[in-house]
């Protein structure tokens, strides 16, 4: 699934806030189309917001610091974004070549989602149920993946998974995109609302969770769709293990933990207008939208970036990813 491509001297995005009933792709232009792009999340998922920005530094013909400051406020929360803007601004500084660093982060992003996707299949047997939250396939990456990457691979490699994905509310991100993406690649999925994750579990359905990160405190707290902490500690509860996989790239050494992770809140209107017909809830009735939460460190059985399986203790053993 070609969520990004470059062609032509133009980036070319999949409108993800049209799927799964529209495929659309868009091309932005000016610093404007690209901050709204990622703000309104036709395209989101670290590792593809970062590429996504990469290709703005390259291709908008604006101050390079101010045009980094300036994606760097849609998404304050993704890592990926500030990450990919400061490595694309260090190369302007060197003098090279701007489409040719966007299109190396492009193709980093696609080894990266591979050996992520090899390490967590490592993990997991042929027939297992998995459960996943929110969306951390090839649409929010370049190719694989993260937290899906393993079921793409392994479905690749002939394996048979029954994935249990939760909605994920407000957004409908497990039900829009998740669920569209392993139904594209022929993978066994039922759709179920986020408050239905405790039965399937104590149902015995789910042998593993994968979800991905959008960033990760150098002790292991990491920040991840809201409600990803709920199921954290459901699988605590009922010894089900809980892996978070994303690129070294997400690790945020310059703050110690999930405390210091600003978290991003979004409009009410997310919650009582989008996907209905008319409001779910009155118009004074105020609203509480966090993006995310974070999952504390003791409830994650293991990280798996691309550099290998990190497991407990965590802030020692992803500082050896330096």
């Amino acid at each position: 699934m070609n969520n990004l491509r470059f062609e032509n001297n133009t980036l070319y995005l999949l409108d993800q806030s049209l799927l799964p009933q529209e495929e659309v792709y868009i091309t932005p232009k000016t610093k404007e189309d690209y901050y709204f792009a990622i703000k309104n999340l036709q395209v989101r998922g670290a590792p593809a917001i970062g590429i996504a920005a990469a290709f703005a530094m390259a291709l908008v013909d604006e101050d390079k610091e101010e045009l980094k400051k300036y994606l760097d406020s849609a998404r304050p929360t993704a890592v990926n974004l500030s990450w990919a803007t400061k490595r694309m601004l260090a190369a302007y500084k060197d003098g090279k070549d701007l489409i040719e660093e966007a299109k190396a982060i492009y193709d980093e992003d696609v080894e990266m989602c591979r050996k992520i996707s090899e390490y967590g299949l490592s993990l997991l047997k042929d027939g297992y149920g998995i459960l996943t939250h929110c969306n951390a396939g090839e649409l929010a990456t370049s190719r694989y993946g993260t937290g899906l990457g393993p079921l793409l691979l392994g479905k690749e490699k002939g394996y048979n998974f029954h994935v249990y994905t939760d909605e994920t509310r407000p957004l409908l991100q497990g039900a829009r995109l998740t669920s569209y993406e392993l139904e594209k690649a022929g993978i066994d999925v039922t759709l179920i609302c986020d408050s239905m994750a405790s039965t399937v579990m104590k149902e015995g359905k789910i042998n593993a969770v994968l979800v991905g990160a959008d960033r990760i405190a150098s002790n292991g707290d990491t920040a991840n769709k809201i409600g990803t902490n709920t199921v954290a500690i459901l699988a605590n509860y009922y010894s089900i293990p809980f892996y978070v996989l994303a690129p070294t790239s997400s690790v945020d050494f310059s703050i110690e933990g999930g405390d210091d992770i600003t978290i991003e809140e979004r409009e009410s209107e997310e919650i009582k207008e989008m996907f209905f017909k008319t409001p779910s809830a009155l118009k004074e009735t105020k609203c509480f939208n966090p993006a995310f939460d974070v999952t504390d460190s003791s409830l994650i059985t293991a990280i798996i970036t691309e550099k290998g399986i990190i497991r407990k203790p965590f802030k020692e053993n992803l500082e050896k990813l330096k």
